[in-house]
């Protein structure tokens, strides 16, 4: 104690400089770990670069940068999107209200003057229905309470099933066999099942893409036509496939009463595979075909069932 006193300040001091021995260590000890860490993350960050310089394609070098190219193509794409916006005009629901909120009430009285309305314009574009048709929503055909949380898919559906129809109408069709949706409502499962889909609606970063599927009858030009104003619509309708069957028991023609068939007994082929001009029948050799008289129609197209995959395709908002 006598050797502190008489050497305090030095005491004093050499405490103070091992304190301060002490706190540089824990600093150094705390740097050099993080410089650890850092160095550890520098190797990686490095190791992440060499394999993505290594992939094809590259982020670019000094003369190419692939990720502003990139960058371009993706405002590009953005773009295009927006152009092709008007080919994509989504379809209103039924009803629409302003608030969205579709009440039972409301989405029964749309039902059936949908429903109705078009049977109407069914009968306008002498198209036949099935008797009694209810569009796919026989489940819901009687309802006027529906199972909850379900009315916003149903109405949307109704309309777009009405903008099918009316495509379909609109080609002067022969006939409506029917048509199938998805079902989206618990609803659903007390109907026909002829009336759904073993499909589900797909949903990625641009789109919805709700499945439906029609039959029909017509011909030939007519499927044409539904076909043209199909790809001409500006709702997004996607024909992903097409079954062509003749329609059983409907083969009918534009031949005039009593004109016998192309390829008939009494209209036979000529050696070639087509039939003979005119419709008039090959006549024996050495005899004269004079005195027949008027000219025929050979035009014999038979009827046809179209099965017609279509998909719509409504964009996601801020696409």
């Amino acid at each position: 104690m006598a050797w502190i006193k008489r050497n305090l300040f030095f005491f004093i001091g050499a405490v103070i400089a091992v304190g301060l021995l002490a706190a540089a260590g824990v600093y150094d000890f705390q740097n050099w770990q993080r410089n650890n860490a850092a160095l550890d993350a520098l190797n990686q960050t490095y190791a992440t670069l060499q394999h993505l310089h290594s992939q094809n394609p590259s982020p670019g070098n000094d003369t190419v940068n692939n990720i502003e190219i990139a960058r371009a193509q993706e405002q590009q794409l953005r773009g295009w999107i927006q152009q092709t916006e008007q080919y994509f005009q989504p379809i209103a629901p039924i009803p629409n209200p302003t608030n969205g909120v579709v009440a039972d009430a409301e989405f029964a009285a749309a039902r059936d003057h949908t429903i109705n309305q078009l049977q109407v314009e069914a009968d306008n574009a002498s198209v036949t229905l099935p008797p009694q048709y209810g569009f796919s929503f026989e489940a819901e055909r009687t309802m006027v309470k529906f199972a909850p949380g379900s009315l916003g898919s149903l109405a949307q559906q109704l309309g777009e099933v009405r903008a099918l129809c009316e495509v379909l109408f609109a080609a002067k069709i022969n006939s409506l066999d029917g048509v199938r949706r998805v079902a989206v409502s618990q609803d659903d499962a007390g109907g026909p099942q002829a009336d759904y889909l073993n499909e589900l609606a797909v949903t990625n970063n641009l789109a919805v893409f709700m499945p439906y599927e029609v039959t029909f009858r017509c011909f030939s030009q007519d499927l044409a036509g539904v076909l043209s104003r199909f790809a001409s619509s500006p709702h997004g309708f996607i024909v992903k496939g097409i079954n062509v069957q003749p329609a059983a028991g409907m083969a009918t023609g534009s031949s005039s009463p009593g004109a016998p068939l192309m390829g008939s007994p009494d209209q036979p082929a000529s050696p070639y595979g087509r039939p003979i001009p005119y419709g008039r029948p090959s006549a024996p050799a050495g005899t004269s075909s004079a005195g027949r008289g008027g000219l025929q129609t050979v035009l014999d197209e038979q009827l046809l069932s179209i099965t017609l995959d279509v998909e719509i395709i409504k964009l996601l908002p801020g696409n």
